[in-house]
């Protein structure tokens, strides 16, 4: 039986999203540039399917993750439910890998060509008609113009192959020009409670523009969870890419001791440190919901209260004192 979770509006869309999602990042599996380490697709199943019977109505996911392998396994997830109980399906492209090179960076490319092979090879891998959120994952390197790219977007939604149309680890600068030429329906930006750089200037350019924000990293990949010491850093397989990280080398005291100070709020509430990092991005304005990961059913536990929890003043000022 499925639970219902509260929703909210996904900015100007007609979608209604739960508070928090599933990202599907580290299901990717292990073996490429950008990895968790290694990961059973089985276990990556059933954690997507217990998110799902738990309320959580939308999935993030990427074409780059795992080079295709994050949304072949989310693709896998959404045949075993019925049609009506499937999530919401969020991707992303622009990030072009070289077949056979899997330890290769990925290039960031945004030509018209380039994104319209990228969204027929995500419909396919995905198994939908149609994908409900395409987001460029990063601004190109390639040369190509926002007025190119953005333009090629609106055409994809035009064109019913996509629902909505969004960017991701955009600037201001750049969300003025997309919009100019049509409404960017979403951005999603890195955001937590120790990168914080959104809230001066995206969140609330979002906010007057009707843009939804799906933020990432709430938990600040997994250092906020309560559950990471220097120990366990140390400890990260070999091909994670947190190890070489600054998040958890020279700034990880520093981020312990916000990581702290979240438990103690944690404890306040009743819920796990994971849900006080996440609920803690969702009581800004302009943020529609957070993007959490899991590698397994049990770590959605952790996040699930997330998204019925409202911090208060005190909690937020007991944050913003540890960071100093």
């Amino acid at each position: 039986m499925t639970t219902t979770l509260p929703t909210v509006a996904f900015g100007r869309t007609d979608m209604q999203i739960t508070r928090v999602g599933f990202g599907a990042w580290a299901i990717g599996g292990g073996d490429w540039a950008f990895a968790w380490g290694p990961q059973d697709d089985e276990e990556s199943i059933a954690a997507i399917h217990h998110a799902v019977e738990s309320g959580v109505n939308w999935i993030d996911t990427a074409a780059v993750y795992g080079l295709g392998h994050s949304e072949e396994v989310v693709g896998r997830a959404l045949r075993d439910l019925p049609v009506g109980e499937r999530p919401y399906v969020f991707t992303k492209g622009g990030n072009v890998w070289t077949e056979g090179d899997r330890s290769a960076s990925p290039r960031r490319v945004a030509t018209r060509d380039s994104l319209r092979s990228e969204v027929d090879a995500s419909l396919r891998r995905l198994g939908v008609e149609q994908i409900d959120l395409y987001q460029l994952h990063w601004p190109p390197n390639d040369g190509t113009p926002v007025e190119v790219y953005w333009q090629t977007f609106l055409d994809l939604k035009a064109e019913g192959k996509v629902r909505a149309v969004g960017l991701s680890n955009h600037d201001v600068a750049r969300l003025d020009v997309a919009e100019s030429l049509g409404h960017v329906d979403s951005l999603q930006p890195p955001f937590s409670a120790i990168r914080q750089e959104a809230g001066d200037d995206l969140l609330p350019w979002c906010d007057a523009h009707g843009t939804a924000v799906i933020v990432y990293s709430p938990m600040g990949s997994g250092l906020l969870t309560g559950a990471f010491t220097a120990e366990r850093v140390a400890a990260l397989p070999a091909d994670d890419w947190r190890r070489s990280a600054p998040a958890f080398t020279t700034e990880l005291e520093a981020n312990l001791r916000v990581a702290d100070a979240l438990a103690r709020v944690a404890e306040r509430h009743g819920v796990p440190t994971a849900a006080a990092a996440a609920a803690w991005t969702l009581g800004f304005p302009g943020v529609t919901g957070a993007i959490v990961g899991a590698r397994t059913p049990a770590q959605i536990d952790g996040w699930l209260p997330a998204a019925s929890l409202t911090l208060t003043a005190e909690d937020y000022a007991a944050v913003a004192a540890a960071r100093g």
